[in-house]
């Protein structure tokens, strides 16, 4: 039999797929150990909104229904929570497929899009998918946005400014007031995505979670998720909001029936779950906490964060240290991906396991 000769699209030459964290199970089975902690995702720890638990499996005799392929409850219950119109909003298959769609909506081959540096990297992957070019500004040295910086790279090819704040992986934010000088000096064509997945976690008394530009009526789409801090990562539901006008052009390419029945539901009980947002934000700062002590005892350098993770520098043996936490069951994310080999990326977990990681750390460390 002659060997296929069909081709993808040359575009996927350039594609960089997005590398998950390894799941537990992987790592019980490729090194045959039982105990593992896994602090490489940014899950919450403390599991899922118990009202959302609750709500699911009070819907489960309904699964045999397609989901409402406009998310209409949803829609209502998120917008009565944020102060929106219902028609404002757009629910997605977690906050990634928000971004494809935006990708799909507005960019052509040609254009271009701005981004921080490092960040998120599915943004980068959107452009690409569609031909687009991606300009990447490097932070600051301490990790902190360079507002002028970003502004100097917009040209007549920009489409899209992307804002992550806080910022996945470093941490940081951009400040309400930097967040509208940014706003006010773009030119109205150029389109705005501000992903605000870790809002809920930023305590800083200047952080704006950019709603409040949606409200203004600013070219900005918030992305926001329920995947951090209401713990429903595994079934992936997030959402956009917008004007109308630009919601109803995402629409235009989004699937009928993107959002599963329990994952919908699921998410309109969380959002007005504050008891269980509350305490997840408390437990997140003590653990924090925490981390930000072991890491001084072991002369560590850390970027205080706005999130519930760490950006924490080992140094040329980053590596080998996060290779040798993983020989030992515990699951951080390495930043080589990122530009950054000398730095990790931990998720703030328990009290337990992040004594249990530090343990390890100071022993591999003391090793050398």
């Amino acid at each position: 039999m002659n060997e296929f000769e069909v081709k993808g699209r040359k575009v996927l030459h350039e594609m960089k797929p997005y590398s998950p964290g390894k799941p537990i199970w992987e790592v019980q089975q490729e090194l045959g150990i039982e105990k593992v902690v896994k602090l490489a995702s940014n899950e919450n720890p403390f599991g899922a909104s118990p009202k959302a638990v609750e709500a699911i499996a009070a819907f489960l005799p309904e699964i045999h229904r397609y989901p409402d392929a406009g998310a209409k409850l949803l829609n209502q219950v998120i917008a009565e929570r944020l102060d929106l119109q219902p028609e404002q909003l757009i629910v997605t298959n977690g906050g990634d497929e928000l971004i494809t769609l935006v990708s799909e909506t507005f960019l052509e081959a040609g254009d271009e899009i701005v981004v921080p540096s490092p960040t998120f990297s599915e943004y980068e992957f959107g452009a690409t998918l569609m031909g687009a070019k991606t300009v990447s500004v490097p932070l600051n040295e301490d990790f902190s946005y360079n507002v002028d910086a970003l502004l100097a790279e917009v040209t007549g090819q920009t489409k899209i400014v992307y804002l992550c704040s806080p910022n996945n992986p470093t941490g940081t934010y951009i400040g309400r007031d930097e967040l509208q000088r940014v706003l006010d000096a773009l030119p109205k064509r150029v389109l705005v995505l501000f992903d605000a997945a870790y809002k809920h976690y930023a305590s800083a008394e200047d952080y704006s979670d950019g709603l409040e530009f949606v409200r203004a009526g600013y070219p900005i789409i918030v992305l926001q998720t329920f995947s951090k801090i209401y713990g429903l990562a595994g079934i992936r539901v997030g959402f956009g909001a917008a004007s109308v006008e630009l919601t109803n052009s995402i629409y235009k390419v989004k699937e009928p029936f993107n959002v599963n029945a329990l994952a919908q539901t699921a998410a309109a009980a969380a959002v007005n779950d504050d008891e269980h947002v509350c305490k997840s934000q408390q437990l997140n700062a003590e653990g924090r906490e925490q981390l930000y002590k072991g890491f001084k005892e072991l002369g560590l350098s850390y970027t205080e964060s706005m999130t519930n993770f760490i950006l924490v520098e080992l140094g040329p043996d980053a590596k080998s240290i996060y290779d040798r936490l993983m020989a030992e069951g515990i699951i951080v994310r390495y930043g080589g991906g990122w530009g950054l080999p000398g730095h990790v990326r931990v998720t703030v977990g328990t009290d337990e396991e992040n004594e249990l990681f530090l343990t390890k750390l100071k022993g591999i460390m003391a090793e050398g």
